[in-house]
């Protein structure tokens, strides 16, 4: 399968990478310091969302910035040998020229960057938290993306693990490209399935890019 598009928009954790040991281990320590049961730390969604969000699922308002600010301090200091790039993500972010593509994350900012930067990968172009009003599954972060890198929407690509960045990328008008990484195939709404990104090439055109997915 081919497609052509304007830009490339990765999802950073499930999707490039994955920093699944660092943050079971990060938000369980954060856990047990503010008293949450597993029981009730297991009802919450952790994967694809905003801290802030997670954080106001299980504390009292008045503790919430606190507590973002404590499991933010927890996850910047735990990102060395937490962090490991998944299949196929260097070789195709080596083919894409750096202004066709970008990094579009439910983390903070810092701690988006060094989980980047962990695994050796430095964006042109990073959306977090911290740029918008509403986060995933809201389109608002991927149209961000598409207009700071002049590309038409319709003309996007994003690359997804979780279904709320799926239905992000959908809300935004985009092509919607689901990695298996984190769940399963009968849990993911996208126009494409596939495994990982080594199942992704792409080669860089006068008018964009030419993506092609195997399978």
């Amino acid at each position: 399968m081919k497609i052509h598009a304007d830009a490339l928009l990765f999802d950073n954790d499930g999707t490039l990478l994955s920093s699944m040991e660092s943050v079971l281990r990060c938000w369980s320590r954060w856990a047990r310091e503010y008293g949450i049961t597993a029981e009730e730390f297991g009802k919450v969604e952790l994967h694809g969302r905003p801290a802030v969000e997670i954080v106001a699922d299980l504390l009292p308002p008045e503790q919430v910035a606190e507590a973002v600010a404590r499991i933010e301090e927890l996850e910047v200091s735990d990102v060395a040998g937490g962090v490991v790039l998944l299949p196929g993500t260097r070789e195709l972010l080596e083919s894409l020229p750096v202004e066709r593509w970008a990094v579009v994350t439910s983390a903070t900012r810092a701690l988006g960057e060094a989980r980047l930067a962990e695994v050796g990968i430095r964006p042109g172009l990073v959306i977090a938290a911290d740029d918008i009003t509403r986060g995933k599954p809201d389109p608002e972060p991927f149209l961000l993306a598409a207009a700071k890198l002049g590309a038409d929407p319709a003309r996007c690509v994003v690359f997804e693990d979780a279904p709320a960045g799926l239905q992000s990328g959908r809300a935004a008008g985009m092509t919607t490209v689901a990695l298996t990484t984190t769940h399963q195939a009968s849990e993911l709404s996208a126009d494409v399935v596939v495994k990982d990104l080594s199942a992704v090439s792409a080669q860089a055109t006068a008018g964009g890019v030419e993506i092609e997915i195997a399978g």
